[in-house]
């Protein structure tokens, strides 16, 4: 039914950078009392949507808590803190989504009291990606739950959630942070880079600071200055702008697997940069529109399970040649 997910340390609000609206929002819910059935959290990937709804599960179920959170030492917090907390339950996508078998599971689980404190705390993450006929058994639990229980559901921002599913929730929603705030939380959880690169890691996750940890864990940030790197390169006499070069980086680029579409994504960065420059010189974008085509059907061909190498050497080599003419 459920993972425990991956735990985060702070049990106060006061550890999250930014999403300030949301704060003001779920203290003046916890201050009041009022505690409602089901919450949508919704935003950007990557901003703190997981970890804003951990801390909310271990407030309600801290029996002494402070003004902006549990207060982080006793029994029902260490728990939290541990991720074995008896009362705060986990439903994640299994292979991409969150099916039918999975809502029965847990809808079954919710008959029951909580164990040990005032209520069960049960976060769905991604419900942007549960299938039909698993958001359509969850609509009548999440319409009226069992009493002492809580719901938090959290979507991107970006994707398609149920309208019954919406109209059932109280809906929190979650932003982009800033540059500096996206460095901030980059320097909490990786002190170990230098400060050139968490600048870059937070350019290219365009304020989503969770997906700038993900980059920096799968090493694609190097990948991608490598690529920007030969393909810039084009037109020159170094010779690592040649075929044999491209033919390498492709090699490199079709073992990323399920990082190959986050990879896309950072060229699309790399190219609408380079789009906007164009445009306040000489308004020219025409040829960068080219490019991102060039990246959207690489990703249809991937959709279609075609090779992933050769698909990842035609976007390449039409990138480069793209490059070339506008150099």
């Amino acid at each position: 039914m459920a993972g425990k997910g991956i735990i985060d340390k702070s049990v106060r609000l006061s550890g999250v950078v930014g999403q300030e609206k949301a704060k003001k929002l779920i203290t003046r819910t916890v201050s009041t009392g009022r505690i409602g059935h089901a919450y949508l959290f919704r935003g950007p990937e990557g901003v703190g949507k997981k970890m804003f709804a951990q801390i909310f599960a271990a407030w309600l179920n801290c029996p002494q808590p402070l003004a902006d959170g549990g207060c982080g030492t006793c029994p029902s917090c260490r728990k939290y803190r541990s991720g074995n907390h008896p009362d705060i339950c986990y439903v994640e996508p299994e292979n991409g989504a969150i099916k039918i078998d999975q809502i029965r599971t847990f809808c079954r689980s919710l008959a029951y009291p909580p164990y040990e404190s005032a209520y069960r705390v049960s976060i769905l993450e991604d419900v942007h990606e549960m299938r039909a006929e698993a958001a359509n058994s969850l609509l009548k639990t999440l319409e009226e739950p069992p009493s002492q229980n809580v719901l938090v559901l959290t979507a991107e921002s970006s994707k398609a959630v149920l309208p019954t599913i919406i109209s059932r929730c109280q809906e929190l929603p979650f932003y982009e942070l800033s540059r500096a705030d996206s460095v901030a939380v980059l320097q909490q959880h990786r002190p170990d880079l230098e400060a050139a690169k968490l600048e870059l890691l937070a350019r290219l996750s365009e304020g989503c600071p969770g997906k700038a940890l993900r980059l920096a864990e799968n090493e694609l940030v190097e990948l991608y200055e490598k690529s920007v790197r030969v393909l810039e390169q084009t037109g020159s006499d170094n010779l690592e702008s040649g075929d044999e070069v491209l033919l390498k980086l492709s090699a490199e680029m079709a073992t990323l697997k399920d990082e190959l579409f986050p990879f896309f994504g950072l060229l699309r960065i790399w190219i609408a940069a380079k789009m906007r420059e164009a445009s306040q010189l000489r308004n020219w974008s025409q040829p960068y529109q080219k490019q991102l085509c060039f990246i959207d059907e690489a990703e249809r061909q991937l959709q279609r399970n075609c090779n992933r190498n050769l698909v990842c050497e035609v976007l390449l080599f039409n990138l480069q040649s793209s490059v070339a003419r506008l150099s």
